[in-house]
């Protein structure tokens, strides 16, 4: 449990624009010590968030409801159901539903599935009817289904479900399964649902019409009037379980080839949704392909937070963004036509059902793609996935002290999965952008997968945690409260190791907390285990020795004098340290991914329980190894189920060596009976749910007997709960398609080839994992190692380092350096095998730059100088000519493909500048630093685009 208002990275724009409207705008406090509500902009520091939840409470928690103004209920992917008392900090476990986690391909290959238990909203009456509607993929038919279900307050009633509305879902590809929920004012639920079609390689649109290929195809679900899928659903809920269809929909009940159902459609993955209470507006997060370039299937990928007044067409798979149209792309001749019309769009797929003609497409509210956006400069660079968020309004929260104040009034609070802020974007009184502003920047609510207000007015966030499809240390509840009056302390507690073998001895410490009323502190640790062990320490910092085995809890309460207070709390495992893994490149440069190069690796595994790979006491087949391509804008998704898969694996391998090493062969076989039954006929009699599991360990522990005859399984009990719990893994697994594993030698060579279809931009990620066997009690740790060989082409913009800079965004984004001496740097490059590194800048005549050399140097500005270019000076190029000329180009050629910008043209025209660095070795920091001591302060000397390292093979051929 923690309070941080720290942020550790955020646009140089938005960090600009942040300071000056704290500048301009503050909250006063009056005389009370609360604060005058006069519609200004109040001070950050009067928001708290505190992270109520502790690591390991959340496995894949996806979307959360309230039942009251502090208890909520939230559903985990797998189908796990919990509440949580955010009074208490007590979280429970309300049930579970069973739910298909898989995806399994024509060839019967499996991968995690991005679908389970998807989404979940309290009805509008429940403190009267107990009822909560959740929507989830059925564990045994290719179906998502919406239910309701009872809640009598302790446990969810399974016995009552009642299915309100279901559809068929393909289960052989990822991805994309929406699975926000809400209600209106009036009792209509809305029902985010996805498009759950193949990402295409290209990672533009899908419109794959070929025969066989129909899950690649978006036409037969986004583009489908007569599909649920793609799209954003609205019904009536009726008492019996049924619905209507209110007035209003995209389609009047009737119309042929049509689904009544359907509110907004041309969805690709639209995630969380919400309603403005006094507009009757929607909102929501749509994340959008992967393409980082236009390309001559059409634009690149754009995310969008998209808004809807009414019933409509949205525009996906033919348009993103503002209606930018995609071509017409025939798979099969692999030929381009025109764009789509978006004033004629007509869906004449062999796998549309519905009808040809659709109506016009709605624009996107904001989008924006992996780079800087010119349109929304705020919403900054990186990866990007739109998840979405509540419009604020006070009289939803008339009788309570945490309301926001009037500030927010009407504004769009959104939140963004991967680039860890929250916007707040105002509207005029249509209901149109004006503008946006970060909430918080300080902050970060890095992997936010459903973010609410509570009935009292306090912001809730949920953060799914870091990796997919695994459960997360950090996947968390955050919760934002308005304070007025004196606010408690920001708490911030660590520890300098948090696992161990005995004796431990960790180095607790307070640093970083801080009061904004500065107010004098107190201070208590507080460090307990189930063992035995419970001490107090009554200091800021506090060393501490662990010398039994156990799982310990260290909690740090800080306190002020007024009475307000608050607290962190993480576990330390005691008895059991993390293995060792380590990924050894021997040849070959470490930074970078050079298409068809050779890695010379050698991976490295030692755990202080388990011993080492090198000794043969840790088996290769307990390394999970996976080397990816990533494409420039990459789905994690799926870069995630090649690890989980990878994962699996090995544990199921890791149950089954220990089969071997005990006496159960004694009893059992795999597929056929013995004296007991075979563990294939036990995977198909249980439920492969975390209850049935914990149930079938504990048998295997005690022994039991009368299950399967009168042949009594004997106990087992010095075989730990998580021994024992691999085991009835790799049992389980035996009814599931087996996961889809590579197998990566652990040492040798390896050649880094770019897939069919990409366009070699991207990168390379090399991992190894390995999880030990726990120790006694103590739950198994799992250490990895990722190294990220990145492409050689770095954007000047995203240096790590930066001084005498400027970044503009009118008329046209540029970054300059504008001093003598001015730099760009980067951390921790590996220059083995580069020879030379070429800097696309430009000293403009137009923006009178003065022009400069480039000096590469290591370590630091003032470090080793490796090389240095010519002179930048100003070259003759006339960039609306060319403009003119490809435009020409293009209209010649029927406009296939994107109309060309000015922006590609300058990016292609832009001169490159060489500098010679062969010979130089090893990992270094390096910097390019502009010189011209001829210049007048804040004059530009060049503009900086981007800089690649080529490699000396590369400079051979």
């Amino acid at each position: 449990m923690t309070t941080t208002p720290r942020f550790p990275y955020r646009p140089a724009a938005v960090v600009c624009f942040g300071i000056l409207l704290a500048t301009v705008f503050s909250c006063q406090p009056d005389d009370q010590g609360g604060s005058v509500d006069d519609g200004s902009m109040p001070e950050e520091n009067r928001f708290t968030t505190t992270v109520l939840t502790e690591p390991g409470d959340l496995d894949e928690p996806m979307a959360f409801t309230f039942l009251s103004d502090e208890v909520m209920m939230l559903v985990e992917r797998k189908g796990g159901v919990k509440t949580f008392d955010a009074a208490t900090r007590s979280m429970k476990t309300a049930g579970h539903i069973p739910v298909n986690t898989i995806y399994t391909n024509k060839e019967g290959q499996s991968r995690p599935a991005e679908e389970g238990l998807m989404g979940v909203a309290a009805d509008p009456d429940f403190a009267e009817n107990g009822w909560v509607y959740m929507l989830y993929a059925h564990p045994d038919e290719a179906k998502h289904v919406l239910s309701r279900f009872e809640y009598d307050g302790d446990s969810l009633l399974l016995g009552s479900e009642k299915v309100v509305l279901e559809y068929a879902a393909q289960r052989e590809v990822c991805c994309h399964t929406g699975g926000g929920i809400t209600f209106d004012k009036n009792g209509n639920l809305y029902l985010t649902t996805g498009n759950n079609t193949a990402n295409p390689p290209i990672g533009t649109s899908n419109l794959d019409e070929r025969p066989g290929h129909e899950t690649s195809d978006d036409q037969r679900t986004a583009g489908n009037t007569n599909d649920l899928r793609g799209k954003i659903l609205r019904i009536h809920p009726e008492d019996d379980g049924s619905y209507t269809i209110p007035a209003g929909n995209l389609f009047p009940q009737g119309t042929e080839k049509t689904r009544p159902e359907i509110y907004t459609m041309g969805h690709r993955n639209p995630w969380r949704v919400s309603v403005d209470s006094e507009t009757g507006y929607i909102y929501w997060g749509e994340v959008g392909p992967d393409a980082s370039e236009d390309s001559r299937y059409g634009p690149r990928g754009y995310d969008e937070f998209n808004q809807a007044r009414e019933a409509g067409f949205h525009g996906w798979p033919y348009f993103i963004g503002d209606n930018i149209p995609y071509i017409d792309y025939d798979y099969a001749t692999d030929s381009v036509s025109q764009p789509f019309d978006v004033d004629n769009v007509v869906n004449d797929s062999p796998n549309n059902d519905g009808l040809a003609q659709l109506p016009k497409p709605v624009p996107a509210f904001i989008w924006y793609p992996y780079s800087y956006s010119e349109e929304f400069p705020q919403m900054g660079s990186s990866g990007r996935s739109a998840t979405g968020g509540p419009v604020y309004r006070q009289a939803d929260f008339p009788d309570t002290d945490y309301r926001f104040p009037s500030y927010y009034e009407g504004k769009w609070l959104m939140v963004e999965f991967m680039r860890g802020w929250i916007m707040a974007v105002e509207m005029d009184e249509h209901g149109d952008y004006v503008g946006m502003e970060p909430f918080l920047p300080e902050e970060n609510f890095s992997s936010a997968i459903d973010m609410l207000f509570s009935p009292d007015g306090r912001l809730y966030v949920l953060e799914y945690g870091s990796a997919w499809f695994r459960g997360n240390e950090n996947a968390q509840i955050k919760r934002i409260e308005y304070n007025g009056g004196n606010r408690p302390p920001v708490v911030v507690a660590s520890a300098d190791k948090t696992a161990g073998a005995l004796p431990l001895e960790v180095k607790l410490t307070a640093e970083g907390t801080e009061d904004y009323d500065e107010d004098e502190l107190e201070y208590q640790w507080t460090v307990s285990s189930d063992n035995g062990y419970s001490e107090t320490f009554n200091e800021a910092d506090h060393t501490v020795v662990l010398d039994k085995e156990g799982a310990y809890t260290a909690e740090l309460v800080v306190s002020d004098p007024a009475g307000n207070s608050d607290r962190k709390s993480f576990q330390i495992l005691a008895g059991n340290a993390p293995p060792e893994v380590d990924i050894v490149l021997t040849g070959g440069n470490q930074s970078f991914f050079f298409p068809g190069s050779e890695l010379q690796y050698d991976i490295r595994v030692a755990d202080p329980e388990d011993g080492s790979l090198e000794s043969g006491e840790i088996s290769a087949e307990a390394i999970a190894v996976n080397f990816d391509y990533t494409p420039e804008g990459y789905d994690p998704i799926e870069i995630a189920q090649n690890h989980v898969s990878s994962d699996e694996w090995v544990i199921y391998q890791k149950g089954k060596d220990m089969i071997g090493e005990s006496d159960c062969l004694s009893c059992h076989r795999v597929d056929v009976s013995s004296v007991g039954p075979s563990y294939q006929a036990v995977a198909e009699k249980y439920p492969s749910t975390p209850e049935q599991k914990a149930i079938s360990a504990r048998r295997i522990i005690e022994g039991s007997v009368g299950l399967w005859g009168d042949h009594a399984m004997s106990a087992h009990p010095d075989l730990s709960e998580q021994d024992a719990m691999m085991m009835v893994d790799y049992i389980m697994s035996l009814d599931q398609p087996e996961p889809d594993r590579r197998s990566i030698p652990l040492k040798g060579s390896y050649v880094t080839a770019v897939p069919e279809a990409e366009n070699g931009k991207g990168g390379f990620l090399l991992r190894a994992a390995y999880t030990d066997r726990g120790r006694g009690q103590l739950g198994s740790l799992t250490s990895e190692k990722i190294i990220a060989l990145r492409n050689p082409v770095l954007w000047a913009e995203g240096a790590d380092y930066k001084e005498g800079t400027q970044l503009m965004t009118t008329p046209r984004r540029s970054f300059n350096v504008v001093k003598d001496g001015g730099f760009v740097g980067y951390r921790q490059l590996d220059l083995t095998g580069i020879g030379e590194i070429v800097i696309n800048a430009e000293a403009s005549e137009r923006a009178g730059a003065a022009g400069g050399t480039i000096e590469v140097r290591l370590d630091s500005p003032d470090g080793k100088v490796i090389g240095q270019t010519e002179k930048v000076v100003h070259l003759e190029l006339d960039y609306d000519a060319e403009l003119r000329k490809q435009r020409q180009a293009w209209e010649a050629a029927g406009k296939q493909g994107p109309e060309p910008s000015i922006w590609q043209v300058r990016q292609s025209l832009k001169p490159n500048w060489s500098v010679s660095v062969g010979g130089t070795e090893g990992v270094h920091d390096v910097y390019f630093v502009v010189r011209n001591t001829e210049t007048k302060p804040g004059q530009i000397l060049v503009q900086l685009d981007t800089i690649a390292f080529k490699s000396g093979s590369q400079l051979s051929r």
